[in-house]
């Protein structure tokens, strides 16, 4: 079992940028795919970015080149550098942890969800 922990959200201006966080329990962390999602009101949850557990990354089309997914296997803990904020970005962004090293963009394939943290960029 994986317990995981979302922090960093807040309210922002749009242009501005927030650091969020999110810590595993666990001892094999380094084994795991990590993902970022994120669910605005009315809105199905998507796919943000995601990293395997060799550090490969995917980004979806609305974050690429403002959003970094990175993670510190030596502290358990997956960063999303989230910069150039948009208040279409407004969301519950969520962290999410797959058995499977190989990371994916389908939410079904992830196995441990965190509780979420809400993010909203004012215009």
């Amino acid at each position: 079992q994986v317990h995981l922990v979302e922090s960093g959200g807040g309210l922002v201006q749009a242009g501005g940028s927030l650091r969020l966080s999110c810590a595993a329990s666990g001892r094999t962390f380094s084994s795991y795919a990590m993902g970022w999602f994120r669910q605005a009101p009315g809105k199905e949850r998507e796919f943000v970015a995601v990293i395997s557990r060799t550090g490969s990354r995917t980004y979806a089309d609305s974050a690429k080149g403002r959003f970094t997914i990175s993670r510190d296997n030596a502290k358990n803990t997956v960063f999303l550098q989230m910069n150039s904020l948009k208040p279409e970005d407004t969301a519950v962004y969520y962290c999410a942890a797959r058995n499977q090293g190989v990371a994916s963009t389908r939410d079904v394939s992830y196995d441990y969800w965190g509780q979420g943290t809400q993010v909203t960029v004012s215009s």
